[in-house]
């Protein structure tokens, strides 16, 4: 029997994070994800969504002229046959990035994916969820995210990069203002502060398109 995912949306935009930030790239968001962030801005990907074999979703991205895919949520990790789809993606020479949450193994993800991995912090509400475990898999194209809400996060995120002496270990750590949580001018004078080596990025879909679904 062939892979099936629940998928809740395919579409075409610019990518709003990450080290690719504005490079126009295909977005295959899974429906279903085990967290529920207090900030989380996908909740319509929780349930519903349509049953597309890996075939149709290889055909249905094929006719947009980009080679970056991003596989996301929810929690794409959520459904085992993700595995089978990044694979799928990696043999067809297209750039692949998973954004996952951290909270489900990532030991089995192909060493050519792109993770984009976050550390949840104590405001998100699902801090308990990490699984550490998973920094050991982590290659130096990875990237690891921290969605800042307040101070006592941004301390937190700091330690944590410390900790695991990150920046050594991923090619990329970035720290993102909760929307409407934290002022973005306020998180970048703490980086600037404390003379931090990391990214700091916003979600430059949310400054075009605001909360829409597709963007």
């Amino acid at each position: 029997m062939g892979a099936k995912l629940r998928i809740t949306e395919i579409f075409y935009s610019l990518q709003g994070e990450t080290s690719t930030v504005g490079i126009p790239t295909v977005f295959i968001r899974l429906t279903g994800c085990p967290l529920r962030c207090q900030y989380c801005d996908t909740a319509y990907a929780f349930s519903g969504g349509v049953i597309y074999e890996l075939e149709n979703i290889l055909q249905e991205i094929k006719p947009y002229n980009t080679k970056h895919i991003t596989v996301t949520g929810g929690e794409p990790l959520a459904q085992e046959d993700c595995h089978v789809l990044l694979t799928a993606l990696c043999d067809l020479n297209y750039y692949v990035s998973l954004e996952t949450s951290g909270a489900v193994d990532i030991s089995k993800v192909d060493n050519r994916v792109i993770k984009v991995m976050d550390l949840k912090t104590p405001g998100s509400d699902e801090m308990h969820r990490n699984l550490e475990s998973n920094i050991e898999y982590l290659h130096p194209q990875d990237q690891v995210k921290f969605v800042i809400c307040n101070k006592e996060d941004y301390l937190w995120a700091r330690e944590k990069v410390t900790q695991h002496a990150l920046l050594e270990k991923v090619g990329e750590v970035l720290f993102s203002p909760s929307k409407e949580e934290l002022e973005p001018k306020q998180l970048a004078e703490w980086i600037l502060e404390d003379q931090l080596q990391i990214r700091m990025q916003v979600q430059l879909h949310k400054y075009l398109w605001g909360d829409q679904p597709g963007h």
